[in-house]
Parts: C-alpha cells; structure tokens; sequence
C-alpha cells in the first residue's frame, strides 16, 4: 500500500512540474486534464504527508525519551508518543480507503428517474414526494435538477417522473438510492385508519456521454407531438414534444418540459444514452456478480432498499440495518446521514474483500 502511496506522491509532483510548463499553458485540453489528475490525487498525497509526519513524529519522541531524566518531560514525551501512534493508524485506515478502486462514474451526472408501484394514488403521491426530496437534496449539495419528463396523475401524484441532476460528485452519492423504497401510512381517504403500504422504484443512471454511446440513426424513430398537461389541457400550442423509439431495446422516451423541439430532442437522447449505458453496465455488473455482492446492494430497482414509516417517524434502510427516526427531516432532503452510512458500509466492504483476496 505505502509502495502505492510513493507512487501516487511521484505521480502528483511530475503533474506539477508539468503544469509549470509554459507549453502546457498553451494546451488548454492537457491543461484541464492535468488540472483534473491533480485534483484526483491530492487527498492521496496530503494523507499520505500527514501518515509519514506521524511517523516522524513518532521516531523523534522515541529518540527523546531514551535521552530525557526529567520524570515530567518523559510524561509529556509520552503522549505526544500516544498522539502520534494514534494519528498514524487513523490515516492508515484513511489512506487504504483513498486507495480503493474508484467507481469510473462516481464524477458524472446523473438521470434520476422516479416511478409509482403498487399502492395506486398513494404510490403516486409517494413518488411526488421522494422527486422533492431529491430535489431538496440536491440544492443542499448545490447541484442542479433539471426535469426531462413527467406524467401525473389527476390528483398530484406522480406516475412518473425523469430528471437530470448535474452537479460534483452526484453519481457518487446518489447511486445508492437505486430500488424499490416502500411507505407505510394511513392514507388521507382512508376513513378506518389503516395503515396502507404503497410502493416507488427509484433509478439512478449515471449520465453517459456521446463517445461512451454511439446510437445508430437506423436504430430511432423520432416522432413529435403537441405537448399536454392533466386532462389534455395544451400545456403550448406547437409540436414540441418529441418521443424517440429504440428498435433493438424497445426503449421509449417522452420529452414534453421545454418550448423547443430541439431541446426536448436533446434531453430524450440524453436520456436514452444514460439508459443504453446502464443497460451495458448491467451486463458488466452480471459479469461481475461475486463483486456486486461484496457491495451495499446491488443496484438493482427491483431490490427492496428503503421503508418510510410515517405513523412511527421512522426510516429503515434494509441493506445497512440502519433506523433513524426523523423521517419529516429526512422527506425535506436531509439525507446525509444515510448515504454517509451507506458510503462508510460499501468501503468497509470493500475492504474486507481485499483482505480477503
């Protein structure tokens, strides 16, 4: 691992020599790249300065107390001794996590798309409020969310709903929200006060870029349409709607959100790139199975994740046996305790694997 670390540092200081270059300032390509590389690595680097001090700190309080007769200094020598043994195991635990395999997607945006299961009207209005709570959650990290389709139900709820979020690192935390997410209450037509249990299927694709797809023009049917609301009401009077058809897939996308044609066209192709993309990631995953279980779920939205249970307060998450018991904060977007959870559990297991291996 150390050997890995000294690697990293000699890597990091030849990006910087690099960026001194006045040739590189003329490239801006390579400059953004190497901009880039640099950013990747500086936590590995300043770690790894941090765990080597420690370890320096450790040898000179050694030195000192073979030489130090005062009882008091010898006290004191001793601590700093205790101090810097335990800073060096923390960082150690902290590098080896800097140092595990990162997820190629983890910087991407990500297509978000919500739909209602079973449960009716309630799995739709469940559906409307966890797109809110997603939304709220990603103005917290200050990422964008921009919708790309919606389809309603005559009461407000959501049958389904697809947007893009756009942001540093959204891929990265949001990837564990993929899976069915349940919720237990008592519906507001509900008379006898039963407690119902309704149903969502969360998605969460990372956004694919035009060179990770290439889309054969012979593969799509791109037809246009007038865009409309809730009952047929005309939401614009022109043919801006596109939908595109997937010949080989079956996959259909329906983008009705913007004005232009032109821009809903580029958000259903978006769409369906993210879409192929995950297709082909699921291939690798499937390729991949002993892996995928050494991870915190598999990713798949059939798997059950999540329960909110409102007349308790109270959140489960399934995979990490997790409950916290503050779902109103939780439905308002305060969802970083559970995906911290979620993050620290998938590299612990991450880590025991490599032990393992």
């Amino acid at each position: 691992m150390f050997e890995q670390c000294q690697d990293v540092v000699k890597h990091f200081e030849e990006i910087q020599a690099e960026l001194s270059s006045p040739d590189v300032a003329l490239d801006q390509n390579r400059f953004r790249k190497l901009m880039k590389e640099q950013s990747d690595l500086e936590d590995i680097v300043s770690t790894y300065r941090e765990y080597l001090k420690a370890q320096q700190d450790q040898e000179d309080a050694l030195q000192m107390l073979e030489e130090e007769k005062d009882e008091d200094m010898r006290s004191l020598l001793k601590e700093e001794l205790q101090d810097a043994q335990a800073r060096e195991e923390k960082l150690t635990h902290e590098l080896k996590i800097l140092l595990l395999p990162k997820d190629p997607n983890d910087d991407r945006n990500i297509m978000l798309e919500i739909r209602a299961g079973a449960g009716g009207d309630e799995a739709a209005f469940f559906a409307q409020e966890l797109y809110r709570m997603y939304v709220h959650y990603a103005e917290a990290n200050r990422w964008k969310v921009e919708m790309i389709s919606l389809s309603e139900t005559g009461l407000g709820g959501f049958k389904e709903v697809v947007a893009m979020i756009t942001g540093k690192g959204a891929y990265s935390k949001m990837k564990y929200e993929s899976g069915v997410h349940r919720v237990q209450r008592v519906p507001e037509t509900e008379s006898g006060g039963r407690i119902h249990t309704s149903t969502a299927t969360v998605a969460v694709m990372p956004e694919a870029e035009e060179v990770d797809v290439v889309i054969d023009p012979n593969d799509i049917r791109i037809d246009v349409m007038r865009a409309s609301g809730n009952g047929g009401q005309c939401v614009n009077t022109t043919d801006s709607a596109v939908r595109l058809t997937h010949y080989p897939t079956g996959i259909v996308i329906y983008s009705q959100t913007e004005k232009s044609q032109l821009q809903n066209k580029e958000k259903a192709f978006r769409l369906l790139r993210s879409k192929l993309y995950e297709l082909e990631l699921e291939k690798q995953h499937s390729a991949e199975a002993e892996a995928r279980r050494s991870q915190i779920g598999t990713g798949d939205r059939s798997e059950k994740i999540r329960t909110y249970n409102f007349p308790q307060s109270r959140v489960t998450d399934h995979r990490i046996h997790l409950t916290l018991y503050k779902i109103g904060d939780i439905m308002n977007g305060d969802l970083a305790e559970l995906i911290d959870s979620l993050t620290a559990a998938d590299q612990a297991a991450k880590l025991a694997k490599l032990s393992n291996d």
